[in-house]
């Protein structure tokens, strides 16, 4: 067995059949080829691969800086390749106003809390082969940022977890649309913190989520094209005024969903 070391450091790359430029820093993301009936290994995992070779990864918030992919041919020939994330810093945001009952949930709603967190995992967690993933992303509704990923919150006072997602703040009832085509996988009418909240698969693990709607336009299992309306924007669940809060998972990892956007000008 032939062993390959490659190493990347601080660069953007492209595969031709993604619009993505490569990312590498926490919340960022890479897109690779792997060998022609091979294999590629994120640790212990097995990457999903599409039908021309192409595979995906992304990098939590909190991701060592030091990656490594395993690349294994078709004759078992294995490449180590090492990606070195570029280091970057967090905003600390401080909300007021939040009610009690969302700062200390009872008992009953915690059981709910864990329930309803538990159907987002299981909508996060399909591998698919859509190539929706592929698209160059687009902005959900333009509006002010009022929250950006990665900040670590502070409510009435109180550290909480950090922020992992972009807000974007509109009137209530401001059109939402699909940053990029893909599946409805879950369409809930309330849950306890992110109110009315959607959940789209682009595609290799990859899905958008939107929070704390007013109205959801589509249904689960419903496919729909980049720049369809979707929801409308709301002030349901744990906020402080209508805004989305739209976030974007590779499984369990949280990414930037500023990175895959041109830059808004405001």
């Amino acid at each position: 067995m032939k062993i390959i070391i490659s190493t990347l450091l601080f660069i953007t790359l492209c595969s031709t059949s993604f619009a993505q430029k490569n990312n590498l820093q926490p919340g960022g993301f890479y897109f690779g080829e792997a060998p022609v009936g091979g294999r590629v290994f994120y640790g212990d995992r097995p990457l999903q691969t599409t039908d021309d070779n192409r595979f995906f990864v992304g990098f939590d918030r909190d991701a060592d800086l030091q990656q490594q992919l395993t690349l294994i041919s078709e004759d078992n020939q294995v490449t180590i390749l090492s990606l070195e994330l570029k280091p970057r810093s967090y905003k600390i945001e401080k909300i007021e106003g939040i009610s009690k009952k969302m700062m200390a949930p009872s008992a009953e709603d915690l059981i709910r809390i864990s329930q309803e967190a538990a159907q987002v995992r299981e909508a996060r967690q399909l591998v698919t082969q859509l190539r929706n993933v592929s698209e160059q992303f687009i902005w959900p509704l333009k509006g002010r940022i009022s929250g950006v990923y990665g900040s670590q919150r502070i409510f009435n006072g109180e550290p909480r977890r950090p922020h992992y997602g972009i807000d974007i703040a509109a009137p209530k009832g401001t059109p939402v649309i699909a940053p990029a085509g893909g599946i409805v996988q879950l369409a809930h009418s309330g849950m306890f913190f992110s109110g009315k909240t959607l959940v789209i698969d682009h595609g290799l693990g990859l899905s958008s989520s939107f929070l704390h709607l007013n109205k959801l336009l589509v249904t689960e299992g419903q496919q729909v094209q980049q720049g369809e309306k979707i929801a409308l924007v709301g002030a349901s669940g744990r906020v402080t005024g209508p805004h989305l809060d739209w976030r974007i998972n590779w499984l369990e990892q949280r990414l930037d969903p500023a990175l895959w956007v041109p830059l808004l000008h405001q």
